[in-house]
């Protein structure tokens, strides 16, 4: 089966991550961490503070990011006060359940189409910040399944736009795929004390297996109080610290994927979004969001299915006439295109 439906990794590992797999001395699981005696929590977080120019202290671990977007809604909204968390109106929808677990309210704020992308509607967001004093804002840069991102221009204007009550959490999960270019991150952070940046290793570094997120926060004491609260006392298993480190240090094999799914984007663009009622989107991700004629969903499902192949046709209000494709290997995208040119064209 090729499962080009929930945006993971279709290549190989860098060689780097294979060799600290091989290498790795399986006698350091029979012991602790020795690091945390210098006050840090582990390697990998500060190969992170090497890495981003952020101080260790400001860095979060996480079984995923998907672990510290939850510890960030559950420990937010059961601080007092508000309990309202507003997030795109097309987005994940995990991040509805994990307001959900603690009893807060998730509200949508607005999200347009704009040529052959979508926007955050800036006026409409500010209003509706303006009105509710939402404990959470939750921003995706870039969105899934939409595939829009901010520029940081964009994420500074943003949060001057929210007051300081308001926690913003950012789910960066796909920004490797945006931009090489993170320091706008330390910048951020230490302007704005109300902020948290989540990434990981599933997307853009192709281990969603290994289960590891990272994040940064601000310095002030809320934020301090949060990192003790979500950070694990003795960092992460030391076999997925010592891989996490191999796969950021062979960033140049992750970026010769990336050129693959580039020229996926530009195939799917140049020969689909040509047909009659096709539209392809931008997107700054590892999957493209196709809107298609409706009537043809169950011949194209069939076709899929028929040939191994498994996407995701979105079923939300508002995007349920399109389909979102992972971007796998060349020829798993040539074949994706050829089928849904079959049933386009009859």
């Amino acid at each position: 089966m090729n499962y080009l439906d929930r945006n993971e990794f279709n290549f190989e590992p860098s060689e780097e991550v294979k060799k600290a797999l091989a290498d790795f001395d399986y006698r350091k699981l029979c012991f602790y961490t020795r690091i945390y005696d210098q006050g840090k929590k582990s390697i990998f977080s500060v190969y992170l503070s090497e890495l981003y120019d952020i101080d260790e202290s400001q860095i979060l671990l996480g079984y995923g990011a998907e672990d510290l977007l939850k510890k960030a809604v559950h420990y937010f909204l059961t601080l007092g006060g508000s309990k309202t968390m507003i997030i795109p109106q097309f987005s994940w929808w995990y991040y509805k359940s994990i307001a959900d677990e603690v009893d807060g309210t998730t509200l949508q704020y607005p999200v347009y189409e704009d040529g052959d992308s979508f926007r955050y509607d800036f006026d409409g967001l500010k209003k509706m910040i303006d009105e509710i004093n939402p404990k959470i804002l939750l921003v995706a840069s870039p969105n899934n399944p939409t595939g829009n991102a901010l520029t940081p221009e964009e994420m500074e204007k943003l949060l001057d736009m929210v007051p300081p009550s308001t926690i913003v959490l950012v789910d960066e999960a796909y920004a490797s795929f945006l931009s090489s270019d993170a320091s706008y991150i330390k910048m951020l952070i230490e302007k704005h004390d109300n902020i948290v940046v989540c990434r990981t290793l599933s997307k853009f570094y192709g281990l969603p297996g290994l289960r590891m997120g990272f994040g940064f926060v601000g310095n002030g004491p809320v934020m301090k109080r949060f990192a003790k609260y979500a950070n694990m006392y003795l960092g992460y298993d030391r076999l997925s610290e010592e891989v996490a480190i191999a796969a950021l240090k062979s960033d140049a094999h992750y970026r010769e994927v990336a050129e693959v799914m580039a020229a996926a984007r530009k195939m799917y663009t140049e020969e689909l979004g040509v047909l009659p009622e096709f539209k392809v989107y931008r997107s700054y991700a590892n999957f493209i969001l196709i809107k298609y004629p409706i009537k043809l969903k169950p011949a194209l499902q069939e076709a899929f299915a028929s040939e191994d192949y498994k996407v995701k046709f979105m079923n939300e209000p508002g995007i349920d006439t399109h389909m979102r494709i992972t971007l796998g290997r060349a020829e798993q995208n040539r074949k994706v295109c050829d089928i849904i040119l079959k049933i386009a064209l009859g």
